[in-house]
């Protein structure tokens, strides 16, 4: 799942270039079985399984005995995802994401981690897209990543607005017209007149 998004595009520019450097560890590495179990059923019954805290902790105390990491655990009980946070953790050096399996963690991980983080009030299967919202989001923000260094700061979310509309070639097509306004010349009026306040 990872490897697909990560090859694509902004995300494989980024790491070809050396601006970003992202791992993909998988946790049966630091179980203790035989089977490599890194899930468990729910004490006190309930369907689903929970990922165990062993091989987290485990693999925590491992990645971050190297260099300091800053531990986000994909939660819906986390902090809402926004762009706000994208800048905040885009500034961190090192970053360390937990994704959450089935039925979820083992409530302990909570107890680990610096943290918690949301991207949405809905279910999802698994951990590894919140966590690859976050990558995309974060790894943009660090400069050098976009091909222009002023990309980021007209874009939605930024300062409360919502980044102003686009347009393309040609003038009209099937009776929808660009904005007269574009065609003057006047960049920066058409931009100022048509951001909309979040």
């Amino acid at each position: 799942m990872f490897e697909n998004v990560l090859g694509e595009s902004m995300l494989k520019i980024a790491q070809g270039k050396g601006l970003v450097k992202i791992n993909v560890h998988n946790l049966r590495d630091w179980t203790s079985d035989a089977h490599k179990t890194a899930d468990d059923k729910p004490f006190g019954g309930g369907p689903g399984m929970v990922m165990k805290v062993e091989p987290i902790y485990r693999a925590l105390e491992e990645l971050k005995a190297s260099e300091k990491a800053r531990v986000l655990l994909l939660t819906p009980q986390g902090k809402r995802f926004d762009q706000k946070a994208a800048k905040k953790y885009a500034g961190q050096k090192r970053l360390i994401l937990v994704c959450g399996h089935y039925e979820g963690v083992d409530e302990r991980v909570r107890d680990l981690v610096d943290d918690e983080v949301s991207i949405g009030d809905y279910i999802l299967t698994c951990g590894e897209l919140p966590a690859l919202v976050l990558v995309d989001a974060i790894v943009r923000l660090i400069p050098g990543v976009l091909g222009h260094k002023d990309s980021v700061k007209s874009e939605s979310f930024e300062d409360g607005l919502l980044e102003y509309p686009h347009y393309t070639r040609p003038a009209e097509f099937n009776g929808m017209k660009v904005p007269d306004v574009l065609l003057s010349g006047n960049h920066r009026r058409s931009k100022s007149g048509e951001t909309r306040r979040l």
